[in-house]
């Protein structure tokens, strides 16, 4: 069972020779803040070392666009006539237009939704009345507890295709401004301002779905999934392993108050390693990534996969002859 915050605070306490703290949490003994601050700062570091399985969380959000009408003037950034500006924001600019007259790539300004008038960031090309706009919603909200995406998660659950990416800048802007460059049938992404963006643009709902690494790492009291990033009350678990945190908890008040003779023993470092600049117990942190998921079973021998058609039986030249 996991420990408490208190409960492993007074471990590393014992365990050092100190008399164990009443209290973490509104403690002003200077060592028990100090604990506490290890300790958090040691969780934080955690999140970093490893794809652990309590923080891996999945994210489902759904595209947004919107069909109105509008009046496009040549060499002209107003949009004007709007039927509706309902749903359109620009704080920070998430929605790109397209439609007749409207270039490529030409980005929601603002919005007056008084005068029904909106400024996109190019010129229209063209005049026109009651035209059809499609603003499309590009960039998406990262979750709140966001820290990194788990590669090869990005899925269209609506069409049951792979998102492509994360794209290179290079890339963006090749896609966004070439004239070579239409999108093609699948959706692409990058994540870019702290925003996941999309391309090309939505013209239809469409489920988006990820998987990532949280940065919540601490489990309220009599809650069973983490729903904050750091230690608050002394009744707060969390999803490392206890021993892991007790052996890092006192590495790390060795290391602040000067205790260098006991770093080693605590580092448990492999040969080769100076132990002075290992922060969390190597040999533990290795025990918990190995024991924290599992791992697949791997083969020494022959891979038993036998394709009809490959190198092994196609000739160089006149294949079917």
């Amino acid at each position: 069972m996991a420990q408490t915050l208190l409960q492993l605070v007074n471990a590393a306490e014992r365990e050092l020779g100190f008399t164990a703290s009443a209290t973490v949490i509104d403690n002003t003994d200077e060592q028990a803040v100090q604990f506490l601050n290890l300790l958090n700062g040691l969780g934080v570091d955690m999140v970093r070392e490893h794809d652990w399985q309590g923080l891996q969380t999945e994210y489902l959000f759904s595209t947004v666009f919107f069909e109105y009408t509008g009046t496009t003037t040549v060499d002209s950034t107003t949009l004007s006539a709007l039927s509706s500006t309902t749903g359109l924001t620009t704080n920070p600019t998430r929605f790109t237009v397209t439609g007749t007259g409207i270039r490529s790539d030409s980005n929601l300004v603002s919005v007056n939704a008084g005068a029904a008038t909106a400024v996109i960031g190019r010129e229209a090309s063209s005049t026109g009345t009651v035209r059809t706009l499609t603003f499309s919603q590009v960039k998406y909200a990262m979750p709140s507890d966001y820290d990194r995406l788990i590669d090869r998660t990005d899925w269209d659950k609506s069409q049951n295709w792979e998102i492509i990416g994360p794209e290179t800048p290079q890339q963006w802007q090749w896609l966004k401004s070439s004239n070579l460059s239409t999108g093609g049938p699948r959706t692409r992404f990058r994540v870019y301002g702290d925003l996941f963006t999309i391309f090309p643009p939505p013209t239809s709902e469409r489920d988006m779905r990820f998987e990532y690494i949280s940065d919540f790492w601490v489990i309220l009291t009599a809650a069973t999934i983490p729903t904050k990033a750091s230690l608050t009350v002394d009744t707060d678990i969390n999803i490392f392993p206890d021993r892991l945190l007790v052996t890092g908890l006192k590495l790390r008040y060795a290391q602040a108050n000067g205790m260098d003779w006991l770093v080693p023993s605590l580092a448990e470092a492999p040969r080769g390693v100076d132990p002075m600049t290992v922060t969390i117990p190597r040999r533990q942190l290795d025990i918990a990534k190995a024991a924290d998921a599992g791992s697949a079973t791997l083969s020494m021998g022959r891979r038993q996969i036998y394709p009809l058609i490959g190198w092994h039986n196609t000739p160089d030249s006149g294949y079917g002859t």
